[in-house]
């Protein structure tokens, strides 16, 4: 159901936003070439990494950057209804979004992966750890979407300022855009500690064999095992709090 409806407003309209996803990649791409060609340090990577790495973060970008929709939820009411139903409030937003998935891989990320090995771009993953590492990235997304779910509360349904604050932290402490080796000051090593740095950094640094497995599932296992409880109880805490169009 998730799934069908993200296409109720036709086929066409879902692809406004997968051809912003491709304005946004040619730039970095281009960026990547031109400092590779202009004899710019990459970090240990080398260009065909670079390229993989930005690639993969693209075809993977809702599972790197986990949304739930309960934000949106919250502000319209709508997760009034989810009270009604007999599974759990986190159980009804994950395979929501699952759901929700589906079209984009079908119709965005399954074309560009069969495309993007006619231009040269690998995609092939260096280590099998990668999809154990991706499944751990995703529940920890969960888990850090509900927390925040429970700042929009504290916050008294400022929903927009929520947004624009996760959006720009995860953005800069995922690694999603930029790899955390190319970072300046060291700041690069401070990163991949924090939570954040378990979401896309993690799986793209294994795909593209720049980092150890070991290390970075085991760090992924402690943040999920941390934060999932926080996140439990946070909302636990909060949600007699809640104030939302439609009671």
């Amino acid at each position: 159901m998730s799934a069908a409806g993200k296409l109720n407003s036709g086929i066409l309209a879902l692809f406004s936003g997968y051809i912003i996803k491709i304005i946004y990649l040619l730039p970095i791409v281009f960026l990547w070439r031109s400092l590779a060609h202009g004899g710019a340090d990459l970090g240990g990577f080398s260009l065909g990494q670079l390229l993989t790495y930005t690639c993969v973060s693209t075809i993977f970008g809702p599972q790197l950057n986990v949304q739930s929709g309960a934000v949106s939820w919250h502000y319209q009411g709508i997760i009034l209804d989810l009270f009604r139903r007999p599974q759990t409030i986190f159980g009804q937003l994950i395979t929501v979004t699952l759901g929700g998935w589906l079209p984009e891989l079908l119709l965005f990320s399954l074309p560009l992966a069969l495309i993007l090995p006619l231009f040269g771009v690998n995609l092939i993953p260096a280590s099998a750890w990668f999809l154990p590492c991706l499944i751990l990235s995703i529940s920890l997304g969960f888990a850090i979407d509900f927390i925040f779910t429970c700042f929009i509360i504290r916050m008294q349904n400022a929903n927009w300022l929520a947004y624009v604050l996760r959006n720009a932290i995860t953005l800069l402490l995922s690694g999603a855009v930029i790899p955390f080796d190319l970072l300046p000051w060291g700041m690069g090593a401070l990163f991949k500690l924090l939570p954040f740095g378990s979401l896309a950094a993690a799986p793209l640094s294994i795909f593209v064999g720049m980092s150890k497995a070991n290390d970075i599932i085991a760090l992924q296992i402690f943040w999920n095992m941390t934060l999932w409880p926080i996140a439990a109880l946070a909302f636990a805490k909060n949600r007699e709090k809640m104030v939302s169009y439609g009671g």
